[in-house]
């Protein structure tokens, strides 16, 4: 992808420290020089007597490196002037002005598709480049750029919330080369970004299948579907009695869970155990290891107690498989539910946890809560204790607790390999936007032997990551550990 690329033939000082030398030709300005600046108060309402536009909100642009008819902008509306000031046009570059998070500042889009109707939202800032300095192409490349995030960060102000002022999004300085070079810049990064995007995506959908591999093997092994000391099917099979199960191996018995495990309600008295999670990654864990900021309460006083041995599920979010084994003894949310084995049970903590975390028994969750939303669905003891449960002989079970714990590390570790494949591409485009927009590679001769792309033709908007370079689907909450950070 670098192939070709040399520095420039001659260099000056910029006379700015963090940008050192850039080419010869090349000029240095702060962006108030460059562009013409709006600041949006259009918010997301619908106000009788205004006019009906779509609104270009925030997560339009923090999800889009291009501003297109593709996206399905907010409906609201707006006073005419506000549609005369902030009225889309090509070329314009939109940035996130405000954030909860300092280094989501300064998050840069480009139009490439105005329409009348479209404007810019609340919490954007709307660049226009003045016509014979600057192109919305190296704009935006040029504000993805380390040096230029990084002032924008500096400049953010605020605790909880952060923001930009006018001031400090007007002084950020920028390296600008002549108009010529700066359209071979943005083809040539353009045509960079979509390879890395598409590397990328091979690399994402490549875990994607290794998960549902694990867990295709995890249902397998548990279900009695493959004997895993064979890797074939057991050689007889009954009906356990339950039509969403199917068959079972003929030898493995079949219960309801109350017959394995009992509700248990103990209470501490002091709050001095150690508190521990319960999360469908990670299973029952310390909460001081976590690495997720979760509300706290005042005294851990009242709260439920297990021992070694006991399943606890999340009662709330029981239907994302939010369970598992305690290994220690400790004390969790009085809302969760904790259940002893007992002295009839024969299963192991390694199957049952495995097996009550499989796609079967999370849909059978599902359909035992009461609640009319996922994030109000309840899971309480008495459906879970008419749950039935398959059961193999305990030979059995220590050899489908050893298969699950080779497969579970040879799957994660290459799991691992992919998802840091990922980071270096990510950490290699920003690099070499960096090395573009500064001057450091000189693209113009590869450039020329680009072929012709027509942007919006060549890429899927569903597949447009964000500018962290993962696409998002589901949004900022949609991620494992924002999912984790709940339960």
């Amino acid at each position: 992808m670098i192939s070709g690329l040399k520095p420039y033939p001659a260099y000056k000082p910029s006379g700015v420290e963090w940008l050192g030398e850039v080419p010869k030709r090349w000029e240095v300005r702060r962006l108030r020089t460059a562009v013409a600046m709006r600041v949006s108060n259009v918010d997301k309402h619908v106000r009788e007597g205004e006019t009906p536009v779509r609104l270009c909100n925030y997560v339009d642009v923090y999800k889009h490196d291009w501003i297109s008819q593709r996206i399905d902008f907010m409906r609201a509306t707006a006073t005419p002037e506000e549609v005369s000031q902030f009225r889309l046009a090509e070329g314009d570059v939109l940035i996130t002005k405000d954030s909860e998070a300092w280094d989501d500042i300064g998050v840069p889009a480009v139009v490439t598709e105005p329409a009348d109707d479209v404007i810019s939202g609340y919490h954007l800032a709307l660049l226009r480049p003045i016509a014979d300095v600057l192109t919305g192409g190296y704009l935006l490349r040029a504000l993805q750029s380390k040096g230029l995030a990084h002032q924008f960060h500096v400049a953010a102000k605020g605790v909880t919330r952060y923001g930009l002022s006018h001031d400090g999004i007007k002084s950020v300085w920028l390296a600008l080369p002549p108009l010529a070079e700066q359209a071979a810049i943005a083809r040539y990064l353009d045509d960079a970004d979509r390879r890395i995007r598409r590397c990328i995506q091979a690399k994402e959908k490549l875990v994607e299948l290794l998960e549902e591999q694990r867990q295709a093997l995890v249902n397998e092994a548990v279900t009695g579907r493959v004997d895993v000391r064979t890797g074939r099917p057991y050689p007889a099979y009954k009906l356990s009695g339950v039509e969403w199960l199917g068959n079972v191996p003929a030898h493995w018995d079949v219960r309801p869970a109350k017959w394995h495990f009992r509700e248990t309600d103990e209470r501490t008295q002091t709050g001095s155990e150690e508190l521990l999670s319960v999360s469908h990654i990670s299973g029952v864990t310390p909460r001081s290891k976590k690495n997720v900021t979760m509300f706290m309460a005042e005294s851990n006083v009242g709260h439920k107690l297990c021992m070694p041995g006991d399943l606890v599920i999340n009662t709330m979010w029981a239907w994302m498989g939010a369970l598992g084994v305690s290994d220690q003894i400790g004390i969790v949310s009085p809302s969760y539910a904790v259940y002893r084995p007992r002295r009839t049970s024969r299963l192991l903590d390694r199957y049952v946890e495995s097996l009550l975390r499989t796609e079967l028994y999370k849909t059978e969750f599902i359909c035992r809560s009461t609640g009319i939303r996922s994030s109000r669905l309840r899971m309480y003891p008495e459906e879970f204790l008419r749950i039935r449960l398959p059961c193999p002989p305990n030979s059995e079970q220590h050899c489908i607790a050893r298969y699950l714990d080779r497969t579970d590390r040879n799957i994660r570790r290459c799991i691992r390999y992919a998802q840091r494949e990922i980071e270096l591409l990510n950490e290699y485009r920003t690099r070499l936007i960096s090395d573009v927009v500064t001057g450091k590679l000189d693209v113009r001769q590869v450039v020329a032997a680009l072929p012709e792309v027509d942007r919006l033709s060549a890429d899927n908007a569903d597949d447009v990551p964000d500018h962290h370079g993962v696409a998002h689907p589901g949004g900022p909450d949609a991620s494992p550990q924002a999912a984790e950070a709940r339960t």
